[in-house]
């Protein structure tokens, strides 16, 4: 192969580089689009598929879920241990659950799944950790999962021994495929073997009469699962286990593979929320997943539909796409002024740990805890956000209104420090905004623009983000050292007022590379230094001269806006005395514009 092709087809940043053609669509364009649109058919086998409306059968007519609002936070109920432990590729040991466990009891969970202990020796050995070392809570409750088998029903109830409360948390596929190709049985048999787990579950509490062990049921892959037989299986169980409004049972409604919109899921659980039989006797429960990129949305319209308890995982770890992501529901919850009942004020902390126990990374982008999330490059955001801030610190309402900022980054342990990031994207508002923050160098809006360009022209060269610290090194290249290595410098200079008002300027000048002694007079001392240098041959003309009050450190910032010979720019001037640096703005301006 020639070299010059070898590196053509080498490189995907090459634009010679093609994708390969089994990738390009070459269908017809479809007969119904619009002139508009010429998208052609695709090559992926679609049609092998059949919608969630062609499979399912909600009969739900009056819905009442759209017009719901969210005012209350779910119970929500933390599987990381469980459901999250079992989609690791290293599942946690001992040490890593404690952690893990600890953490959601200090967020505030009260209700925790913690393990499949007939699983695995790790899992059965970390529910008698619990029960045995005092690390449950008084106020939280544990949840432990078995499928309806007689001995794994045993062994689950033998690692809760000792807990004076728990859930135990019954499971069996009821989706026709599932019955069909895993279970090998109809719909009877399958309600039969859960019958069957349901009476072995109650006689092994009722052995346990100081105990309070309640009992929940998921009929796996219930939302590919005939609405009219859930109902019939929950509703037996109900009855079986005798549940009342103290002692409810807790039906889960798992969309274990998502498989259609939300709104479709809505309607199952508002199907269920209506029809189930001593409804004041039963939690109504969702564990939604994330297969079609919806979880989130699963859940959120089905606690509109009558869910009143949510199942996921921190960051949404889980099998497949995960479990739906309780950091991000609950902080939703935050952002529309809804208590979430649950404490991310310290939402690196809490990452932190999920990245050790889980030995996965959070994305930098996601929802409310990723590195970049409230962070802003953009120049059209970047000023949108400073002037929000801006407003706030003006004493504007305590509502939080900041633009692009849903909620406050210190409601979560974040600080300001990050929100606005410069690179080649970024405008004058970010620019201005961090010099400001982090420098005390308020720029006036004029010059905001001529020291973007600058900034531009060097993240254009380096094609990296610029730092608080290079903004200050480029700001202070650019205005403050001006006329050291040619150009105009002040040597020395001095100031008086005369009898009458009048400012004189005394000072030595070397321009273009010539130094003299020159005077001047004038209504202040900036006019007064304007005819010196009119004096020594350069005609400026001051045109804005907004001061900056002294910062912390005494320090004055001064900026000037001068016209020299046509040209007009802007220069700064930091120093103790105040006149020092509306002098030295000046002059900045003055080789700026003569450069």
């Amino acid at each position: 192969m020639p070299e010059s092709m070898s590196a053509a087809t080498s490189d995907a940043r090459s634009p010679m580089h093609s994708f390969p053609t089994i990738c390009t669509p070459r269908g017809p364009v479809p007969q119904a689009a619009p002139r508009w649109n010429p998208q052609r058919s695709s090559s992926m086998p679609s049609h092998r598929y059949r919608s969630a409306f062609d499979r399912v059968a909600v009969p739900l007519t009056g819905r009442s879920w759209p017009q719901a609002r969210i005012e209350r936070a779910p119970l929500w109920v933390p599987v990381d241990l469980r459901d999250g432990n079992q989609a690791l590729a290293e599942p946690m040991d001992t040490p890593r659950k404690r952690r893990m466990f600890d953490l959601l009891v200090a967020m505030g969970f009260k209700e925790i799944e913690v393990g499949y202990p007939s699983a695995s020796r790790t899992d059965f050995d970390f529910v008698r950790h619990l029960a045995t070392s005092g690390a449950v809570p008084d106020d939280v409750t544990v949840v432990v999962f078995t499928p309806a088998r007689a001995d794994l029903i045993d062994r689950t109830f033998e690692s809760v021994a000792g807990l004076d409360r728990a859930v135990v948390h019954l499971y069996i596929a009821t989706a026709p495929v599932w019955r069909e190709v895993v279970l090998g049985r109809d719909r009877a048999g399958v309600h039969g073997v859960v019958l069957d787990a349901a009476r072995q579950m109650d006689r092994l509490a009722r052995a346990r009469p100081g105990a309070d062990i309640r009992f929940q049921f998921s009929p796996e892959v219930f939302n590919l699962t005939e609405p009219d037989y859930v109902l019939e299986i929950c509703d037996s169980l109900t009855e079986l286990w005798d549940a009342s409004p103290d002692r409810p049972v807790v039906h889960n409604l798992p969309a274990t593979v998502e498989i259609a919109t939300p709104n479709v899921y809505a309607d199952q659980i508002e199907y269920m929320h209506r029809h189930l039989a001593r409804r004041d006797s039963v939690i109504l429960s969702v564990h939604p997943h994330n297969d079609r990129g919806t979880g989130v949305a699963c859940a959120e319209l089905a606690v509109l539909a009558g869910a009143q308890r949510v199942e996921g995982c921190l960051f949404g770890n889980g099998e497949r796409t995960g479990n739906v992501d309780l950091v991000n529901l609950a902080l939703n919850l935050h952002a529309q002024g809804v208590d979430p009942m649950i404490d991310f004020s310290d939402i690196d902390e809490i990452r932190r740990t999920v990245e050790h126990c889980n030995r996965l990374p959070v994305p930098p982008r996601h929802p409310y805890g990723g590195d970049l999330v409230y962070t802003a490059f953009s120049g059209t955001h970047q000023d949108a956000i400073s002037k929000g801030f801006a407003r706030r610190a003006d004493g504007a309402s305590e509502l939080w209104e900041v633009p692009y900022l849903p909620i406050d980054p210190a409601d979560v342990g974040r600080t300001y420090e990050a929100v606005i990031r410069v690179n080649s994207q970024s405008g004058k508002g970010g620019i201005a905004h961090l010099l400001r923050t982090g420098h005390g160098v308020d720029l006036p809006a004029g010059m905001r623009a001529e020291f973007s360009r600058t900034v531009q022209e060097a993240t254009d060269d380096s094609g990296a983000e610029a730092t608080g610290k290079d903004l200050w090194n480029l700001f202070e290249a650019a205005y403050l050292v001006p006329g050291r290595d040619g150009g105009i410098a002040l040597t020395s200079w001095s100031a008086q007022t005369g009898p009458a008002g009048e400012h004189r300027i005394v000072c030595t000048l070397r321009v273009d590379e010539r130094e003299g002694d020159y005077e001047g007079t004038g209504s202040g001392p900036v006019t007064a230094f304007a005819d010196a240098l009119a004096a020594a041959g350069v005609e400026a003309a001051v045109l804005e001269l907004p001061e900056q009050r002294p910062d912390g450190t005494g320090t004055t910032t001064a900026y000037a806006r001068c016209r020299v010979g046509g040209r007009e720019r802007w220069g700064a001037g930091r120093d103790a005395s105040g006149v020092a640096a509306s002098v030295a703005a000046v002059l900045s301006a003055v080789n700026r514009a003569r450069g």
